[in-house]
């Protein structure tokens, strides 16, 4: 029986426009206990925003986990569970060339590798209430001083 701590974590990155201006955000859920981050960077891509949230809330976690983690991020969800073992074996390259965001993607690998994760895709500005959150907190974050 795995005695990690179970969290749900729900990531979402926003850009105005794209490029420009991003926010990120992640909501972490662990029995009755919430927590909520985000960021922002003023010169960034949307790409890069989904990226980052994943980064931070693994990176959050301060103990190995086993995690639900839900995008609605294709690029994010298929970069983890598709093309990331292709990247590893050709030295953090794509088949046909230089990998975008190789920076993010090395500091993702990294950020996931004490947990257990599964990975979920969730339609973007459907019913889900978390994935609702995350996304007013990503472009909440865009602008800080707001």
């Amino acid at each position: 029986m795995n005695d990690k701590p179970q969290v749900t974590i729900y990531t979402d990155g926003a850009c105005d426009p794209n490029p420009g201006p991003g926010g990120w955000a992640a909501l972490l859920r662990s029995g009755e206990h919430i927590k909520e981050i985000t960021g922002h960077a003023s010169d960034t891509t949307n790409n890069r925003m989904e990226l980052t949230a994943a980064i931070q809330a693994l990176r959050s976690l301060r103990q190995p986990c086993q995690v639900e983690l839900f995008t609605d991020s294709e690029y994010l969800k298929r970069g983890i569970t598709e093309w990331l073992p292709g990247w590893r074996r050709r030295g953090w390259r794509r088949k046909d060339g230089e990998l975008a965001n190789v920076d993010l993607w090395q500091d993702l690998d990294q950020a996931m590798q004490s947990h257990e994760i599964r990975w979920h895709w969730v339609r973007g500005h459907a019913s889900d209430r978390d994935n609702q959150r995350v996304d007013r907190l990503a472009r909440m974050a865009i602008h800080p001083q707001k």
